[in-house]
């Protein structure tokens, strides 16, 4: 027998918590760990823009035929325009490629995979902390991972010097992962003159910035949501960028993202492209087609587009408004703690401050599930549960 000496797997410290939360008989539990958008009703609402563009769809699809290795070409061209703007010179120059990845998660594994098999790189910096899945990412494939400070305990806040202290031992051809906004799980983001400063210095070390893209939207909008990524774009001539739908168009089950790679020219970025599509080959062979035509068909028709930016900021404000009022309704239930930073903080998390015995307390007690570094969803926060998790919180401080 081959399989009786296999190990039971450590459970996901964010999927096992779900796993947790849904065994958990209690009628008033609370489930602030996994990243899903709750409307003010606790549902994971379908945008209505995207039933529209679904019964555009069910009209003139007239095939399932297998999508190329790339994925839906207007997809990929939507994407670009997106990322970096109308008249990007890097789409002009036609230095980007993108290929339909199967989410964010499938285009950084198909990032990774590629750097590992076609560059020297064996090294990504990230963010110390970071998504819990990174490290699980980048390990599998074989790259070494090395963490740069970001988040200042003391100040709930961004530990920029510690974060480019660090980076000074990066090496030439290292990666160094960035959040392209909405930090995940702190909620803290550099500003303009701080992304400067990262691309000279990635410049200046030859590094290759790989940004994390899931939230485009979330934090200021659109186009400003994408100013970091631009900024370093305008500057360093070699990027990868893996983004996710799943967040801002509602599309968590359809695992919809891209993965694009800007190069120093066109010839460079077509050999790369066609070793891309061989890493793709060798995974899933190709991407399906659901996801991403409903993205390119938002993206590509005006009325569409319009409504789903209208529809994103709803999303985008509602967020922000349970951001001010857990921590108005925390300073109602006298908790002396100051949460006051959280209003700061953008997109979808908070690194709330809580530590691991108020977070064991919250959920043993009160069966409020958060996640074990103190990161809560403030999008599955609502004006209901609120007054449940202030109140618990008060209670274990």
């Amino acid at each position: 027998m081959i399989f009786t000496h296999i190990e039971q797997a450590a459970a996901d410290p964010i999927l096992g918590l779900n796993d947790a939360f849904k065994a958990d008989t209690r009628k008033t539990k609370v489930n602030l760990g996994v990243g899903v958008y709750k409307d003010d009703a606790g549902q994971t609402p379908i945008l209505n823009v995207v039933k529209r563009a679904e019964a555009k769809l069910l009209e003139i699809e007239k095939s399932k035929n297998y999508l190329g290795i790339e994925g839906v070409q207007q997809f990929n061209h939507a994407v670009q325009t997106l990322l970096f703007g109308d008249n990007a010179e890097v789409i002009a120059q036609k230095r980007a490629v993108t290929v339909q990845a199967p989410g964010g998660t499938g285009a950084l594994r198909i990032g990774s995979e590629f750097i590992l098999r076609h560059t020297q790189s064996r090294t990504i910096w990230v963010s110390n902390p970071t998504w819990a899945n990174h490290q699980n990412i980048f390990t599998t494939v074989g790259l070494e991972v090395k963490t740069y400070g970001y988040y200042n305990e003391g100040t709930h806040g961004l530990d920029f010097d510690a974060f480019l202290a660090d980076l000074q031992h990066a090496n030439a051809g290292d990666l160094v992962l960035l959040h392209g906004c909405c930090h995940n799980p702190t909620g803290i983001d550099l500003d303009d003159e701080q992304w400067q400063i990262i691309a000279d210095l990635c410049l200046e070390k030859e590094l290759i910035p790989f940004f994390d893209f899931a939230y485009q939207g979330f934090g200021r909008g659109i186009e400003d949501d994408a100013q970091g990524l631009r900024i370093v774009a305008a500057k360093v001539p070699e990027l990868i960028v893996a983004n996710s739908f799943s967040k801002n168009f509602g599309l968590y089950n359809e695992r919809i993202g891209a993965l694009t790679l800007v190069a120093e020219n066109s010839d460079v970025a077509a050999c790369s492209y066609s070793q891309i599509k061989r890493v793709i080959r060798a995974n899933y062979s190709n991407p399906p087609a659901h996801g991403a035509l409903i993205v390119s068909t938002i993206l590509s028709d005006a009325e569409l587009n319009l409504q789903w930016q209208q529809e994103l900021a709803e999303m985008r404000i509602r967020i922000a408004q349970m951001r001010e009022l857990f921590v108005e309704t925390l300073m109602a239930e006298g908790v002396k703690q100051d949460f006051s930073f959280i209003k700061q903080q953008m997109g979808m998390f908070s690194f709330s401050g809580l530590n691991i015995e108020q977070v064991q307390q919250l959920r043993e007690q009160f069966a409020i599930y958060i996640v074990g570094s103190g990161r809560i969803s403030v999008a599955g926060m609502t004006t209901s549960n609120i007054p449940v998790i202030c109140k618990a919180i008060a209670q274990v401080q």
